[in-house]
């Protein structure tokens, strides 16, 4: 068995890898006992935890607790509580174990992590999203029960700014090494030189002897194309004294390298192979990607020599409905969507993200800005992590670079987000002293990508800008002060690094849609004059005082060549920062896609813009009162022109004029069809139909995937839609479905998008929000057939098979 974790190359010639040592690298999830609140003695091999729940990683506790005015995380923490857990798993190891070296690598830990074996702490990590491992070696009884007990305390806060739930919600991997093998994320590939014709590959090896004698060392490493045909080998010999390690590098030509790109992510594959006295010792897997890229002051980004917009959007970690736990179905669904709307970039808002979204991007094709810190020693909240960074820091920015810098998404780092220490006076040179250790620190580990910091005061006195440690200047918000950018900033080189704060509800439309709110007034106010039901337009004509509607932003990204792309606010609705609302708003209205993953209007805004696919999307729906004037849009591309007709009659033909990013038209509601016609050269391209809907009259059930895998990993994304009795969706329905699972698998939460809903993600009944609602299944380890049913009164039920092979 194998974990996969990975790393990364560089600006002009780039590597990026996949490593996984594979010398017993096996899942540590299965078999755990959980408890929420204090105790005492946990950590003792004689506790008793019969009644403790049993449960497998990952694992967040705050999504099962109900939504809560008073916690004390605020609804800008999703208004659900953290609190105190432990979390206990007992395991043997046979006697033919021993002499092997035993280590625990948890991939994150949400937060003030502490962890014993056998009643002997270990260690302790304050910070929620770093990956760390443990030597388990000195403490292991074999053939003998042992005890990992683990303590996660949440408990003080406010510490985040939005939903961080609670306990071990990324993977646990148990390592079993011989003496010699190579060290803790212990490769690093790059390529000095790339052209068409050929690529120098560098790949630097840290192999570690734990043992207490000095050993003839060989070590041998393999390439391998993606059809898994061996294209070049390399060995080397060294004596490597007892507990010490020693850097080796192999050096490899790739003739005509396959680039990996954001629609071509080619993945070639070494494997580094440890002899000691001609026995194998250990096995490492580093997949990587051949590319090259630039930022250019004047004409922006290219990736492998070619000119492109990094059309990006931030997201926190939040899998919606599913809470923290990390599930790899889920975010690759997650960049599936993305993928197809036209966005080739992920910034992990605002923290180290978990290995399984690196390598999904790796494999799908996405730039990466790898985000470090949200605040330094100035505190955001009472609770956070400036009340550690001195300890810390420096710990974990190393770890974060060191586990990530092989990663062929990569591209960026950022060092922070909107750090209070910008703000720097004459008297305060925090700012720039700070920002200059932390560049340091990711330089000593990798030069080959740039380093940016986000700044919500992005103007030459900015203290981190000041700093002269910023390869790229990163701009939150203020799309107006783009066009300024190369005189304020000569010679410097710009990325948007945090854009938009639009704010829709999916299927709420306010007229006219021309008029664009700004809510609230300001940062600091309440909102005033809002929607009473806690809604926001989804024209894109709502958005926050400090950012602006979606259109208003991406015509300032294309006027100008040296904007070499922007990182939107955000792509997918998150738990927690409800802005512009407060309590009873539980979840964020910023997002392209809703916390269902349902997109809102605008994601077909960035299909038409980036993309090549044929789009043409009509809005709103077509269910109004007799004779009100409603505002219609329409998003397309690959057309000269789009025509709207109602109940046959020409409405007139709508053109994009200037910079023009949709047309509109004013209709006099009349119930009946709505159509849409777009022509180029006189000639059809797409047609698009929008009827009024009738009364709900039944549920119609359809799965992102009907065959997924036995285990408990994998997930079916089940949508469930109200329509008529004609088959149209109705869009105000909000009937609630009852859900039924039957078979090999379960129910593992369910959502409607909804920002105020305060219903169970746990529970098997769920309102439908404007016609739509979901239900997310999984396997429970067995092969076979999994039922799933769908009921709510007065409608015609639905059913739904899925296969778990």
């Amino acid at each position: 068995m194998k974990k996969i974790t990975t790393f990364c190359l560089a600006v002009l010639g780039c590597c990026f890898s996949i490593a996984s040592a594979q010398q017993s690298i096996a899942s540590f999830n299965d078999d755990w006992k959980f408890f929420l609140g204090e105790a005492s003695g946990v950590a003792d091999d004689n506790f008793n935890d019969a009644a403790w729940r049993k449960l497998q990683l990952p694992h967040d506790w705050s999504i099962e607790l109900p939504f809560d005015s008073t916690s004390p995380t605020g609804n800008g923490g999703g208004a659900l509580r953290g609190g105190l857990g432990w979390y206990r798993k007992t395991f043997r190891l046979p006697l033919s174990a021993k002499g092997k070296n035993i280590f625990i690598d948890f991939d994150g830990i949400y937060c003030n992590s502490e962890v014993f074996i056998n009643g002997r702490s270990l260690g302790v990590r304050p910070n929620g999203y770093i990956s760390f491992r443990y030597d388990l070696t000195p403490y292991i009884r074999y053939g003998q029960q042992n005890t990992i007990a683990v303590k996660v305390d949440n408990s003080q806060q406010p510490n985040s700014r939005w939903y961080s739930g609670s306990g071990i919600y990324r993977n646990v991997w148990l390592v079993t090494l011989d003496d010699i093998f190579v060290d803790h994320w212990g490769t690093f590939v790059t390529t000095p030189v790339v052209t068409e014709k050929s690529a120098d590959v560098k790949l630097a090896v840290t192999v570690r002897n734990k043992g207490n004698a000095n050993q003839d060392v060989q070590v041998k490493t393999t390439v391998y194309d993606e059809m898994q045909r061996p294209l070049q080998n390399h060995a080397s010999s060294l004596v490597l004294n007892n507990n010490s390690t020693e850097q080796i590098v192999h050096r490899f030509t790739v003739v005509s390298p396959r680039l990996w790109s954001v629609n071509h992510p080619y993945l070639y594959k070494a494997v580094t192979q440890v002899y000691v006295k001609g026995k194998l010792s250990d096995e490492y897997v580093t997949r990587f990607g051949i590319r090259y890229f630039n930022f250019d002051a004047a004409k922006g980004f290219s990736l492998n020599g070619e000119p492109m917009k990094i059309i990006g959007v931030c997201d926190h970690h939040d899998l919606g409905s599913l809470g923290t736990a990390v599930n790899k179905r889920a975010l690759e669904r997650q960049l599936e969507i993305l993928k197809a709307m036209g966005c080739n970039g992920i910034r992990t808002s605002h923290n180290p993200p978990a290995p399984e979204l690196l390598d999904l991007c790796d494999r799908m094709g996405f730039i990466v800005m790898d985000e470090a810190f949200d605040m330094w020693k100035k505190e955001k909240n009472k609770y956070d992590y400036h009340l550690v960074w001195d300890e810390w820091h420096k710990k974990d920015l190393e770890d974060q670079v060191m586990r990530d810098r092989n990663h062929p998404s990569v591209m960026i780092w950022s060092i922070g987000n909107e750090i209070p220490e910008q703000w720097g006076g004459s008297n305060d040179t925090s700012g720039v002293l700070i920002a200059r250790e932390l560049a340091s620190i990711v330089r000593s580990l990798d030069s080959t990508r740039p380093i940016t910091s986000a700044l919500n005061d992005p103007y030459p006195h900015n203290a981190i800008y000041r700093s002269g440690a910023l390869d790229l200047v990163g701009f939150n918000y203020h799309h107006q002060d783009f066009k300024n950018f190369p005189k304020l900033f000569p010679g410097q080189k710009f990325i948007g690094t945090e854009t938009v704060s639009a704010l829709q509800t999916r299927g709420h439309y306010d007229m006219p849609s021309d008029s664009i709110r700004r809510w609230p007034s300001r940062w600091d106010k309440p909102v005033e004059n809002a929607n009473p039901d806690l809604t926001c337009s989804a024209y894109d004509n709502c958005s926050a005082p400090w950012g602006s509607t979606h259109e208003e932003t991406i015509k300032e990204l294309l006027k100008y060549d040296f904007v070499s792309g922007m990182y939107v606010w955000t792509g997918f609705d998150y738990i927690g920062e409800p802005t512009p609302y407060p309590w009873p708003a539980r979840s964020s209205y910023f997002g392209i896609i809703d916390l269902a993953g349902f997109p809102k209007d605008v994601y077909y805004l960035y299909q038409s813009l980036f993309t090549s696919k044929p789009v043409l999307h009509v809005f709103p729906h077509w269910n109004w009162k007799e004779g009100q004037t409603v505002d219609v849009w329409a998003y397309y591309n690959n057309a000269d022109e789009v025509e709207l007709y109602l109940n046959g009659k020409s409405l007139g033909v709508r053109k994009k004029q200037g910079e023009d990013l949709h047309v509109m038209w004013r209709v006099v509601y009349a119930p009946g069809t709505l159509k849409a016609v777009s022509r180029k050269n006189g000639k059809k391209v797409l047609e698009k139909v929008i009827t009024t809907a009738g009364e709900p009259a039944a549920i119609i059930l359809s799965a992102d995937r009907s065959n997924i895998n036995a285990d408990a990993n994998d997930l079916s994304f089940i949508t469930a839609k109200v329509v008529d009795k004609n088959g149209v969706v109705v869009p105000d329905a909000s009937n609630l479905i009852s859900f039924d699972v039957s078979g090999t698998g379960n129910l593992a939460a369910t959502d409607n998008g909804n920002q105020t809903s305060m219903e169970s993600f746990q529970s098997a009944k769920r309102k439908a929000y404007n016609g739509l609602c979901l239900a997310i299944i999984r396997g429970n380890g067995k092969p076979g057939t999994i039922t799933v049913k769908a009921e709510a009164n007065g409608l015609s039920s639905a059913k739904l098979v899925l296969n778990a092979r």
